[in-house]
């Protein structure tokens, strides 16, 4: 029996966001002429709809670019806690930055936090916004050392907290730390109002618009695949990965990592409260009302994007963890998440690179995007009116700590070389026709490495595995389909369509007769 087939009579059939499920966002129209407005804002998620949002609330003429639908990416697949508890981090930002950098990261994610909670209020947006405790916890003795560390830390700091020893949880912990006043929403609830406050605003929405490159100039010019240009004073790069990078080669300078959630619905009532584990693999809960009902979303089994092992079997853990702790009667939603990590776990917001500071980027929020979206945000609209933010020199992209930066970038770029290599020798002698359907697996043609995929239909798909990035190889995701890249976190359709950047062109399709004919007068995959 498969993972697949063991967890059948709870998990739902395919990977589908509740956030997505739950929520009718309009449609816009792709973008088909030259434009020009003052600001242009690629990416339709969090961070480029609240710019938009305070952009245009402050009289500016903007547009917002997305390459597929609204809401569709990071944002529409997120666990939605709204909190400045970013797991073992402040006392790691003293370390390597001193206490006054340490302390502007709190506020910052403190001010996005009550700047959701007053735009809820005065907009009366019905978001099941709620104010929550958050609970850090750690269950074994090493995690419980870092725990009292990071305690001192909030004391330091003066985070609003303390160090307990228990939880509202069936878990037994070494020690937990509180963080308190927090909150939980649902944010595509909370963003489709602030897009209808965009479009009243005059401001222009465009979907399936793919921007591909900017020209740098007094006056920057944003091109787009189908070939049309947004001139504008400034490019606010929103769009998870960046667009484009300048001369930031941030593609170096971060990696990708997913992450699993579950949906379900409970034997045992919640206690309230939003909770992660200190301990790995990390474990988070929170609450979440569906169909009128109280459900808990499980989440966790962090990876590196293309590293992790067989998908399903993170699902597997976590569904096994729901059970112990709450108990589980059903699975209605499953989906996973991507976001990426900066050398020293602060995101870059601000100028992309020395030269241009009127293109602006926003991006490694390491899975902490509610806040942290929202705080580029804000720090964005003021860099866009000229005013002055206390955060600026915290999150610029052109900082640089030795430590941690400098091991880091050895580190990650040592792992990007290692996966290159490591791709172009692994090779398979699977036949496709051996496939099952929705089935997928590395192949093998006339020698060359190829992804084969069979549809539910019993249809084969099948894609070169070279990934239009920078050529690393990417591997199967049995739990999503899709082929994902093991270097910089580039995500493909089964059919080869790009889901995630930093890739901006299609794995290339082969059609399977085409394969057969190939193959037939060769020796066999």
């Amino acid at each position: 029996m498969t993972d697949k087939d063991d967890i059948a009579g709870k998990l739902s059939e395919f990977p589908a966001s509740y956030w997505r499920d739950s929520t009718v966002l309009p449609e816009f129209p792709q973008l088909d002429k030259d434009i020009q407005v003052d600001v242009v804002i690629v990416g339709g998620g969090i961070t480029g709809i609240t710019s938009a949002y305070l952009l245009a609330n402050e009289g500016l003429k903007v547009a917002v670019l997305e390459a597929d639908r609204l809401l569709n990416g990071t944002t529409g697949h997120t666990t939605a806690k709204i909190t400045a508890q970013h797991d073992l981090i402040y006392d790691e930002l003293i370390t390597n930055m001193g206490k006054s950098k340490a302390k502007l990261y709190y506020e910052a994610n403190t001010e996005a936090i009550n700047f959701i909670k007053k735009t809820v209020e005065q907009q009366q947006i019905d978001c099941d916004l709620s104010t929550q405790d958050a609970y850090m916890y750690a269950t074994t003795e090493e995690y419980e050392g870092k725990i009292q560390k990071e305690a001192k830390a909030y004391e330091k700091l003066g985070i609003d907290g303390g160090l307990v020893d228990k939880i509202p949880l069936d878990i037994t912990i070494k020690n937990a730390l509180i963080m308190r006043n927090q909150a939980q929403f649902h944010p595509l609830k909370y963003l489709s109002h602030l897009v209808q406050n965009i479009s009243e605003k005059d401001g222009l929405i465009f979907e399936n618009t793919t921007a591909v490159n900017v020209e740098a100039k007094k006056q920057p010019v944003v091109l787009t695949r189908d070939g049309n240009r947004v001139t504008a004073d400034h490019v606010l790069a929103c769009s998870h990965f960046p667009f484009y990078e300048g001369l930031g080669l941030y593609s170096t300078r971060m990696y990708a990592d997913r992450s699993y959630v579950l949906a379900a619905k409970t034997k045992k009532s919640f206690p309230g409260g939003i909770f992660i584990s200190a301990d790995k693999p990390t474990r988070s809960l929170r609450s979440v009302t569906i169909n009128g009902e109280e459900m808990v979303l499980i989440v966790g089994e962090s990876h590196k994007t293309g590293q992790g092992i067989d998908t399903m079997k993170h699902y597997k853990a976590l569904e096994s963890f729901g059970e112990q702790v709450l108990g589980l009667e059903t699975i209605p939603y499953h989906w996973s998440a991507q976001d990426l990590t900066t050398l020293d776990k602060v995101p870059y917001i601000g100028e992309i690179s020395a030269g241009q500071p009127n293109v602006l980027i926003a991006t490694g929020y390491r899975k902490w995007g509610m806040s942290n979206g929202t705080v580029a945000a804000l720090l964005f609209r003021d860099m866009v009116l000229g005013k002055k933010n206390a955060y600026q020199s915290l999150f610029t992209p052109s900082r640089f700590y030795a430590n941690p930066s400098l091991k880091n970038f050895l580190v990650q770029n040592a792992d990007v070389a290692s996966h290159l290599i490591q791709g172009k020798l692994e090779m398979s002698n699977i036949d496709p026709d051996t496939l099952a359907n929705d089935e997928g697996a590395i192949i093998s043609v006339k020698g060359e490495r190829k992804g084969a995929y069979k549809d539910t239909e019993g249809k084969l798909h099948i894609v070169d595995t070279t990934c239009t990035h920078i050529g690393c190889e990417v591997e199967w995701n049995d739990g999503e389909r899709t082929w994902d890249c093991p270097c910089h976190g580039s995500r493909f359709s089964y059919t080869g369509e790009v889901m995630e950047g930093p890739a901006e062109k299609p794995l290339q399709q082969y059609d399977y007769k085409m394969i057969e004919n190939l193959t037939s007068e060769d020796s066999g995959y």
